[in-house]
This record gives structure tokens, sequence and C-alpha cells, in this order.
């Protein structure tokens, strides 16, 4: 059977997901408003995001024209049309995403007046908003491309133009967020003990602001980029491995249709049940979408391949899927026993607050892994190991990559809960509604570290498939590779990767103390010389600090940004594919426990501190918080902005090697 048209089913199921996020956004932005100080407040946080976000762009478009115009000389036109496209296409899903996101927040607080479920209610679908929008745009892109080139090895550029979009919106994002986060933190909380988002704190505005940009458009650039790398790492492996078998290359749009669709479903079915709980609520759409899309995925398998192989390992990959997420709940929510550990260990000071907090961080990072090499195992031999086996692992990898749209409505879902609390808290609403946000809240920060889990994880088996994808593009080039141990070439390659991965957070949080040094020197100034501040008669200068935070960002993301992309095309070109091949490898192993690392440490030091601010160990003011405060201060930086931004580290190297592969093969003729 002929299966050439199945990217416009890509295409029609992509326009239902970018029209359905149309009527979220319609729908949310319908909500009542509420007060005119809720609606200042909001506006002044829409103002600072959509201002760094413009700078931001225009600062990556400089960097993306000189790369596009590389990739039209060095390779084609069609590849550098390609890298634009998914460029813009990242860059958008985050910006529409978090223009909702900052104009839902004082909709979601005004929504807490009638209750929990109405809050959740509101809070979920404006999160959903950039979910939708973001698997709608990648299955959009990698059908369209595909569908105008016929050219399997075009859409790499796609996933190029889509990972550089995200490495630099994470790492930028990343910066502006901690570091307005840590210096509020840092003086508001510890130094004059007033509480989070207090009006007061010249830091609030642009700690919201941060939240957007950081959780919001960072985040919904990372999953895009993972997203489209993962189906065009699949379609190409189905390419290479079987011939350019159309229904091969083609059988992962399939999976991204069906998945749209059961997504959709799923959103409705987030609602809260009988005991309030809401984490539930919320994994009650995911389970949904997650059955559903398996159901849609029987079907599609028989008709296009002929056996269920394959669906097999799709199923490998949803329950990954499922496994990761509630490994990083565990890790990180404030029930389990990781966070009560450093919360307890916080009431013999900071130190041992830290220790904990490090111990708890590195054994978390071994359950994900764990999961990841039984996915990666489990569907290699599912598909009856060597190359049909690697094709399998693309497959489990995409139907892991088919939750985005879910996935992405948890994370945003966090930022809208955070700001809706800051504008309750800033708006003075009283109390019984600042309970409702900080419940929503306090959900939202397990939400965003469960996210952040997911997007590991993907990463994880993403890399592996593009791994494949590079050496068996080097092979279809008359090139058999080896990658032996005891070459010296591989192992120079091992240890570039791993130092690709440390230097690149050793940038990101030295960026992010940098800035947020700035930000405790401004917060002391004005409360040191303007009168009335903590009186509440003199009106902090908010603009300062997002002045201060956005230029801190644009300055500080660039060489983070360019390091993967500099260090790759060095690697291959002096060393040669065996050693580019080691650091891919490198980069893998060690950019996957780093990332869990940071990111489950810092939220279980986050949700420490907020179960100590619920009442434990002596509450807010205690010594106890205090350590609590500094931990989370150490922690913000780690999930927010280096460990997150690994994600986009590990697509982009390997990327640009795939790319890289038929200059290589030019250079060893």
């Amino acid at each position: 059977m002929d299966f050439l048209f199945i990217p416009w089913i890509g295409i029609g199921a992509a326009g239902l997901a970018i029209l359905f996020s149309a009527y979220l956004a319609s729908w949310v932005l319908g909500r009542p408003a509420g007060t005119e100080q809720m609606q200042a407040i909001s506006k002044a946080v829409q103002e600072g995001a959509m201002a760094y976000l413009s700078r931001q762009y225009k600062t990556i478009a400089l960097v993306g024209v000189v790369v596009a115009v590389a990739l039209a000389v060095a390779l084609d036109w069609q590849t550098a049309v390609a890298f634009v496209v998914g460029a813009f296409f990242s860059g958008l899903c985050g910006f529409i995403g978090m223009s909702v996101s900052t104009r839902g927040n004082t909709r979601v607080a005004e929504a807490a007046k009638q209750g929990l479920a109405y809050g959740l209610n509101v809070s979920f679908k404006a999160g959903a908003v950039t979910g939708m929008m973001c698997v709608g745009l990648a299955l959009l892109g990698v059908s369209a491309i595909y569908m105008i080139f016929h050219d399997i090895h075009v859409l790499v550029g796609l996933g190029f133009g889509g990972s550089l979009i995200a490495l630099f919106a994470r790492i930028g994002g990343g910066i502006f967020t901690k570091s307005a986060d840590v210096g509020a933190d840092l003086v508001g909380k510890v130094e004059a003990g007033i509480p989070e988002d207090d009006p007061r704190n010249p830091a609030t505005i642009a700690d919201n602001v941060g939240d957007n940009v950081g959780d919001c458009a960072g985040m919904a650039a990372d999953l895009f980029e993972t997203y489209a790398v993962t189906a065009i790492g699949a379609m190409l492996l189905g390419y290479l491995i079987f011939g350019g078998a159309a229904e091969f290359v083609l059988y992962p749009l399939m999976l991204g249709a069906v998945a749209i669709g059961a997504s959709i479903i799923g959103v409705f079915f987030v609602r809260l049940g009988g005991n309030n709980n809401i984490m539930s609520a919320l994994y009650k759409g995911v389970w949904v979408s997650a059955i559903l899309a398996l159901a849609g995925f029987f079907p599609v398998t028989t008709w296009m391949l002929g056996d269920l192989t394959y669906f097999y390992a799709a199923v490998v990959g949803v329950l990954a899927t499922v496994l990761i997420m509630y490994i990083t709940d565990y890790y990180t929510a404030s029930n389990f026993r990781p966070v009560k550990s450093i919360a307890h260990a916080s009431q013999s000071g900071h130190a041992t607050n830290i220790i904990t907090g490090l111990s708890v961080g590195m054994e978390s990072s071994i359950p994900p892994t764990l999961t990841i090499v039984g996915g990666i195992l489990a569907s290699y031999y599912i598909g009856g190991g060597g190359l049909e086996g690697l094709y399998a692992i693309g497959i489990a990898s995409m139907a892991m990559l088919s939750m985005t749209g879910m996935i992405v409505a948890l994370d945003s879902y966090g930022p809208v809960t955070d700001n809706a609390g800051g504008i309750a808290e800033m708006a003075e609403l009283p109390p019984d509604v600042r309970n409702v946000t900080d419940a929503l809240d306090a959900v939202g920060n397990t939400t965003k570290a469960v996210t952040k889990g997911y997007a590991i994880g993907s990463a994880a088996l993403a890399a592996i498939v593009l791994f494949a994808d590079y050496t068996s593009a080097l092979a279809s080039y008359g090139t058999e590779l080896v990658f032996r141990l005891n070459d010296p070439l591989v192992l120079a390659g091992l240890f570039i990767g791993g130092a690709i991965v440390f230097m690149f957070s050793s940038l990101a949080l030295g960026a992010v103390g940098r800035a947020a040094f700035a930000v405790v020197e401004e917060v002391r100034r004005q409360f040191r010389e303007i009168p009335g501040i903590m009186e509440g008669t003199g009106k902090p200068e908010y603009g300062k600090c997002v002045d201060i935070v956005t230029r801190r960002a644009l300055k500080e993301m660039v060489v983070p940004g360019l390091i993967p992309v500099a260090t790759t095309l060095a690697v291959g070109f002096l060393l040669g594919p065996l050693a580019l091949g080691g650091m891919l490898i490198g980069v893998i192993v060690v950019g996957i426990f780093m990332a869990c690392f940071m990111n489950n440490a810092g939220g279980a030091w986050d949700n420490a501190k907020k179960w100590i601010e619920e009442g434990m160990y002596g509450g807010k003011g205690s010594d106890a918080h205090a350590a609590a405060v500094t931990g989370d201060t150490v922690g913000d930086p780690s999930k927010d902005t280096a460990g997150p931004a690994i994600n986009p580290v590990i697509k982009v190297v390997n990327v640009v090697a795939l790319l890289m592969v038929p200059l290589i093969y030019h250079i060893l003729r």
C-alpha cells in the first residue's frame, strides 16, 4: 500500500491540536480577570515577560541567521529552510503559550474565589494551551517539511533549529527566573522576614516574570524540539534500516497523530475528585491520554506494519513515561520520605539541609536511569535485536514523546498557579483565596519537577536513537565504525563529552550566581533608600530588578549556548568520527545523571521549604525555615537553569553530529 498520504494526516492532526489550543485560550481569556489592582499586577508581569522574550528572540535570531547561512553553504538550501522553520516554530510555541499564561494568572486568582475545583479547571486549561500548541506545531513542522521536500535528511535541519532555540531559551529563561527568585528570597525572606510575593519586595515582579519565561516558554521550546527530534530520529532510522520503505518511515507520524486526539480527550478528564487531591486529578488526565493513545496505536500498527511487534515497543515507551513521572513525584513531593528527610535535617542547620539535599538528588538519579535502561533493553529485544531492535527503540521513544501535549500542560500549569499566588498576595486578597492558590501552587512545584523528569528521560531515549542514526548514516556512506574502549580516540571523545556537560552546568550556575548578586544588591539598596517601603507607604522600583535580570540573562546565555555546537564541530573535524561518536556517548551518559540529579534535588529542596512553611518544625521564621530557604536557593538554579538546559545540550550535539556526517565522509575520502 502507498502510505505517502500519511503526512496529510499528520498535518490534519496538528491543525486539530492548534485549533483546540485556540479554543482553550479563548475560554481561559473569557474568564473574569479580577479587580483593577489584580489586572495591573498581571499587566506588569505580561509587559516584563514579553519585553524579555522579544529581546531574547532578537539575540537568538542573530545567531540563527549565521547558522542558516552556514547550513546553506555547507550542506544545501533545503536544510537551511528546515532549520529556519524549526527555529521559528519553537519560538512561536513558547511565545503563544507564555502570552496566555501571563494573562491567565489573574484569572486563576479570581477563579480561586470560587473554590479549588474551579481554580484547578482554569489553571490547567491555561497550561494546556501551551501543551497542545507545542505538540501541534511540532507535528505540523515535521509532516509539512517531509511532504514538501520528500527528503528525510532535510528534516534533521528542522530538528537542529528547534534544538538550538530550545537551548538558548532554556539557559536564558533559566538565568532570568532563578536570579530574580534567589535574589528575592535571600533579601525578602531571610533578611527582611517578609513573605514570598510580598509587594514590598522590589524583586517580586521579576520573579513572577521569570516563572513564565523559564518554565513556560523555556519548557515549551524544550519539548517542542524533543518531540520533533525524536520523530525525525525514528523516521530516519526507518529510512536507513528498511531501505526507505514508506510504512516504516511514516509510522512515527501516525503515532503522533493518534496521540493528539487522545490528549485532547484527556484534557477534559482533569477534574477534582471528592478527595480534593489535585495531583490525582492531573494524573487522571495523563492516564486517560495514555490508555486512549495505546488503544489507537493498536489498529494503526496492524494496518501499517502487519503485525504488533512495534506496538509492544510503543507500550514500553508509554510505560516508561508513567514510571519516570511517578519516580520524580516520589523524590520531589512533600508527602514522601526524600523531601521529609530534607525538612527534618533543616532543624540542625543550613549545612545538613544541603548535605541531605545532595544525597537525595544523587539517589534520585538512579531509578529513572534504570527505567531508561529497562526501556531500551525491552524495546530492543521486542524488536528482535539488531537493526530492527534499534528501530523498536525509536518507536518506544516516539510513543513516549506522543504524550508531550499533556505533559507540557502539567508543566505550564505550574507558572500560572505560581503567578496566581503572587497576585493574590500582592493584591491582598482574603486568606481563603490565598489558601486555594497555595494549594494549586504546591502541586505546581511537583508538576514542574515531574515534567522535567519526563523531559530528561525522553531526551535519553531520543539521544540513543540519534546516536543510532549517526552510526547508520556513516555506514550508509561506507564507513563502518566500531567504538572500542581501548581506542584512544573513543576514550578522548568520552571524556570530552562529559566535560561539555560539566562546563555548561558550571557556566549556567555561575551566571545565576552573578545575576542574583546584582539583584540582592539592588533590593538591599531600595530597602535602604526608598522611604516607607517596609511600612507599605513607599513603592518599590520593580522595573529596576526586571532590567537587571534581563540584561544579565541576555549577556550570559550566549557562551553556554555556543559551547555544545562549537565543541561538536571541533571534535568532528579535528579528531574524526570515532572521537565524535565517543563524545556523543559521553554527553548522553553524564548528561542524564547530571540532569536528573539537579532537577530532583532542586525540586526536593523547594518542597521541603514549603512543607516547613506549612507549619512543620517551627514554620515560617524558624531556624529550620531559614536553613530550608538556603537549600531552596541552592536548588533553584539547579532545577530551573542548568538541569533542564542539559536536555537540549544532549540533542544539539547529536543533531550537529548527524548533520556533519556528509562533511566527515568527504574529509575521510
